[in-house]
């Protein structure tokens, strides 16, 4: 019988151990001294609860109803006339299939999470090579939210907010392609480039066919979409530790006290030195994305762990007059290409099987987001010289 393989092996006691129960809890009694140690442990329990029913309830209906269409557009080959017509496209600029030009579409009209149920049908999957699976997460990633963002910063009351969200939309697209491109960099390495994605189905497909359901076309579209939905509980069960638990780090490294400036242990509190390293960045980044005001620098450092809260921080800050046209841009490439991806990153990469080409994700997004940003500062800039 096979042995399986589980993991590499290491000594009971060595330094690891030590250092690893020395970080925790350095972390932890530094947040607990500013925050109150009871404070601090309601706060983790009660964001974690907001989250998970908050988010990610929210998130697998998103990916329950991004399954069903999936599935319809696999069942009556939507997918592959897709792929036929913008592989055109799809190959040189992103080194991508066409069809996933639907898994952008997807994350564009709802968030992350959204590619994942179209990346476990077989009649999406067969179309790309093992290098390119795990890139579709810094793709739709990019697109995440996408509609939300844009139709959010073109109601604020902002002179020219609907051309400026316009041009973020671009520096997003921009960032997009940096993203997956140096990632696929890396998968390369990782996977070679000629090696297909496994499907489930063991039946050899003919070229230029696909797989259908038997039965008449009432029955395949029923089927289809229930099949389809199945998938996207399953995504949204796989997402729920990655987001509970990284979004409650990010969001008590970002946010501050309560509303009178008091630690109460309610959701939501933290201790705020991920806006204070902005500041200290701030020296680097302004220039970079030419904003309007020091309070700026949040946005992006919020939109690291959630869009929604960043878009939440823009509106706040439009509303007393701190932000640009040229501030409108930026943030929404940004918003759109980061997506709050720190807290669905790691989650969407297991849900793919490519957990261990986590860290070229999340690096190669870190440097596509701020790409992103730039672009739309320059293009900004651009568009008001003519």
């Amino acid at each position: 019988m096979e042995e399986k393989n589980i993991g590499r092996f290491k000594k009971d006691i060595g330094l690891e151990n030590f250092l690893c129960l020395g970080l925790f809890l350095t972390f932890f009694i530094l947040i607990g001294r500013t925050m109150g140690g009871i404070n601090m442990i309601k706060t983790m329990m009660n964001t974690g609860f907001d989250l998970l029913m908050n988010v990610c309830l929210y998130l697998m209906a998103i990916a329950v109803l991004a399954g069903a269409i999936s599935g319809l557009f696999s069942e009556f080959g939507v997918i592959a006339l897709v792929n036929k017509l913008l592989s055109k496209v799809m190959h040189p600029i992103y080194d991508l299939p066409g069809a996933s030009s639907l898994g952008m579409l997807n994350c564009y009209l709802s968030d992350n999470p959204a590619i994942l149920t179209l990346a476990h049908d077989d009649n999406f999957r067969r179309y790309f090579k093992k290098y390119q699976m795990p890139a579709l997460t810094n793709l739709g990633t990019a697109f995440g939210m996408g509609l939300i963002t844009t139709t959010s910063m073109m109601g604020l009351n902002v002179e020219g907010a609907v051309t400026s969200a316009l041009i973020g939309n671009l520096g997003a697209v921009i960032g997009s392609v940096v993203s997956v491109r140096l990632m696929m960099l890396a998968t390369k390495k990782m996977y070679g480039t000629t090696e297909y994605v496994e499907v489930k189905s063991n039946v050899k497909i003919p070229e230029n066919s696909r797989v259908v359901r038997e039965g008449s076309a009432g029955s395949r579209f029923i089927q289809a979409i229930l099949d389809g939905g199945k998938v996207g509980v399953d995504m949204g069960l796989s997402i729920i530790p990655g987001v509970v638990i990284i979004c409650t780090l990010v969001i008590m490294l970002t946010n501050g006290p309560g509303a009178e400036g008091i630690y109460t242990g309610s959701a939501n509190e933290g201790v705020g030195i991920l806006p204070w390293i902005g500041g200290k960045l701030s020296f680097i980044l302004n220039p970079l994305f030419g904003f309007s005001s020091p309070e700026a620098i949040a946005v992006p450092i919020t939109a690291l762990g959630s869009t929604g809260a960043a878009i939440g921080t823009v509106a706040k800050m439009a509303a007393v007059g701190k932000v640009s046209g040229n501030d409108i841009a930026v943030f929404t490439a940004i918003c759109m290409c980061w997506s709050g991806y720190i807290s669905t990153h790691i989650a969407m990469m297991d849900a793919l099987e490519t957990k261990e080409a986590t860290g070229k994700a999340l690096i190669s997004h870190t440097i596509g987001g701020l790409v992103a940003g730039f672009a739309a500062h320059l293009l900004y800039m651009l568009f008001h010289m003519f």
